[in-house]
């Protein structure tokens, strides 16, 4: 797997429990991408994990809680690529 530099303009995440293992992220048409604050950043698209997932995982970003608990519980590692 090829590792890239992402180089948009992150959003910092609301990060509403505060327990959140999520820092920041950027949604597009197609996709989201999270930048946890163990510094890793991954890609997310409508390729892996699906439409579906990215959807929900983009509203969740917005409203800033629960993203992270449906990473490990619905998507399990299922991303396009790291960055």
């Amino acid at each position: 797997m090829t590792v890239t530099t992402y180089k948009g303009v992150l959003k910092i995440y609301k990060n509403l429990s505060g327990h959140s293992g999520i820092k920041a992220y950027d949604i597009g048409d197609d996709f989201i991408i999270v930048a946890f604050i163990t510094g890793d950043i991954y890609r997310y698209d409508n390729s892996m994990p699906g439409k579906e997932h990215v959807e929900n995982m983009k509203y969740l970003a917005q409203e800033g809680f629960g993203l992270s608990t449906y990473l490990s519980k619905a998507v399990k590692g299922k991303y396009a690529r790291k960055l």
